[in-house]
């Protein structure tokens, strides 16, 4: 381990905590970003490669970008929830919106040929393959990100 951080103790299982917190955004693409700067650098502190870094960098723009802008529709009253906690061996982000929610699987297939020029469904495909876990709550207002940490051994095979 390298830098300056401060690793927690989490007492369930001992692993060590680069960054753990809980907080609420404005729909504000930019509050969003500095939130996400905040989770990548954790990871990077936490030593996670670069392909892990770059699929959950990838992984959080679509899903504040949703939280805000569709979820939300920008509304300056509305609020996004994000709770994360970055370890040694995961990265877990848990992005919640007000909006109405949706029904991710009633979101079309981006690499069916009928939709192949259609923009819609590429933000979640691009996270499912990315991440080690994405999973909607019943109203679809809510999405858990997931990342493993990849060892040097996985990325070789």
């Amino acid at each position: 381990m390298s830098g300056n951080c401060l690793i927690l103790l989490d007492s369930s299982d001992a692993m060590p905590i680069y960054e753990q917190f809980e907080i609420q955004i404005p729909s504000d693409t930019a509050e969003g970003q500095a939130i996400q700067e905040k989770i990548i650098a954790a990871m990077e502190a936490a030593e996670f490669s670069p392909r892990d870094v770059f699929g959950m960098r990838l992984a959080l723009e679509e899903g504040l970008v949703n939280a805000i802008k569709h979820g939300n529709r920008m509304d300056p009253d509305k609020r996004v929830r994000i709770a994360c906690t970055v370890s040694d061996v995961i990265a877990s982000i848990e992005i919640e919106d007000e909006g109405p929610g949706f029904d991710w699987n009633d979101v079309p297939d981006p690499t069916a040929e009928e939709n192949l020029d259609r923009p819609c469904g590429r933000g979640i495909m691009l996270m499912r393959a990315f991440m080690s876990k994405v999973e909607y709550n019943d109203s679809g207002n809510k999405v858990l990100l997931e990342k493993l940490r990849v060892t040097p051994d996985e990325t070789a095979s």
